[in-house]
């Protein structure tokens, strides 16, 4: 770690308007007595490299390492609404098994709730070496401040190296605070995980519109904390018998902060979610018309399918945000999944990659999409998905 440092005996105002040029960022600004550098510097150190020589230096600045070895094992929060456990907690679990081992680790599973010690002697059927079950008839439905409060004491008697969570509503809420509390990193929506042998945890994500993928690290802290998205990873594989320790955790009430009490609850009419559907039919922007979405839509139906698209499409006001598949909608895991129209672009690919079968139409043979597909139909839909209706059985509209 390090600062940058000016030197503002050195400044004169020819000095500091050749050092404001240097910046491309325009993170350097002079009042005719001070140069100062802003928020909107990116730490490139071009003004050390080019400036002025000794006005503005990089001045290295001792940091505490911290004592990996008191920190061991990889945990994982699972969720529950309604006493059920949320299905990325299986995932969770079993790139946790695959993380610890590269460091001969133990596996963690931390529950927060009550009355639902059959869900969670459920949970211990997938591969955790302990999973701590924390009770109290105020942990029954979700607060972000009381549940902070019981992770914040999980991760002081067991200090995991590190804790992955969900990529939910949930997740997300409680991820950031419990990474607040012990003043350390958090990487969100992570797309993949690696681990190094001094256990400190590769976290790799999207960015710049999915353009790259970073890859994070934070060496000096502990935990390392993560979200992971759903269908990401590949469920655990389930054990005849349960594993590891049950360890059950009675929270007193007075230990619990919290100024919100909950009245009533209100079920929502049921929501689309394309990220449980085993058939999907994904519509691109080759569908221009309302023949070409008649025709995904017979296919779809005739498939028992679930339709979904890319974002041009959610952006032209033509399906539901919750539809889109890619970096900035779900992802997807289906058994099949049938796109019509659709380039094949790095953001929506990353988001359905993981199917069991992709099959895809396209009237350009060159386009990324048949770098992911497993069969593919070069040619016009408005041709070809007529012809599968037909030998699906189906009519058409």
């Amino acid at each position: 770690m390090g600062r940058l440092e000016i030197h503002q005996e050195l400044v004169t105002r020819e000095i500091a308007e050749k050092m404001c040029e240097i910046c491309p960022f325009h993170a350097i600004s002079y009042d005719g007595n001070v140069l100062e550098v802003d928020a909107g510097c990116k730490m490139c150190r071009l003004c050390v490299k080019k400036g002025i020589p000794g006005v503005i230096t990089w001045e290295e600045t001792a940091e505490k390492e911290i004592d990996k070895s008191s920190w061991k094992g990889i945990a994982v929060f699972a969720e529950q609404e309604e006493g059920v456990i949320h299905p990325v907690a299986y995932e969770l679990l079993g790139k946790a098994k695959e993380l610890a081992a590269v460091v001969s680790q133990p596996v963690y599973a931390v529950v927060i709730g009550n009355a639902m010690e059959k869900a969670v002697k459920e949970l211990m059927h997938y591969g955790a070496d302990a999973t701590y079950y924390y009770e109290s008839e105020n942990l029954e439905e979700f607060s972000p401040v009381p549940y902070t409060d019981v992770l914040e004491d999980f991760l002081e008697e067991v200090r995991p190296a590190v804790i992955m969570f969900g990529a939910t509503i949930k997740g997300r809420s409680l991820a950031p605070r419990a990474a607040a509390r012990f003043r350390t990193g958090l990487t969100a929506d992570c797309t993949a995980l690696l681990m190094k042998e001094n256990s400190d945890l590769v976290q790799i994500r999207p960015a710049f519109g999915g353009n790259i993928m970073a890859q994070i690290v934070t060496p000096n802290v502990r935990p390392q904390c993560c979200t992971v998205r759903y269908k990401v990873f590949p469920k655990a594989l389930r054990h005849s018998k349960p594993c590891g320790k049950f360890i059950l955790r009675k929270i007193q009430d007075e230990r619990i902060r919290t100024g919100i009490r909950l009245l009533r609850k209100t079920k929502k009419p049921g929501q689309i979610d394309i990220s449980e559907a085993e058939v999907i039919v994904a519509a691109g922007r080759g569908i221009h018309d309302k023949k070409g979405m008649n025709l995904a839509e017979d296919l779809a139906e005739i498939l028992h399918a679930q339709m979904a698209c890319t974002r041009p499409l959610v952006e032209a006001g033509r399906f539901d945000a919750r539809r889109q598949i890619g970096l900035s909608g779900r992802t997807v895991k289906p058994k099949l999944i049938i796109t019509l129209g659709i380039s094949g672009a790095v953001q929506f690919a990353a988001g359905m990659k993981g199917a069991d079968c992709i099959i895809a139409v396209n009237k350009d043979r060159n386009a990324a999409i048949f770098d992911v597909a497993h069969y593919g139909f070069v040619g016009d839909l408005y041709e070809i998905v007529p012809e599968l209706i037909s030998l699906l059985g189906g009519g058409g509209k």
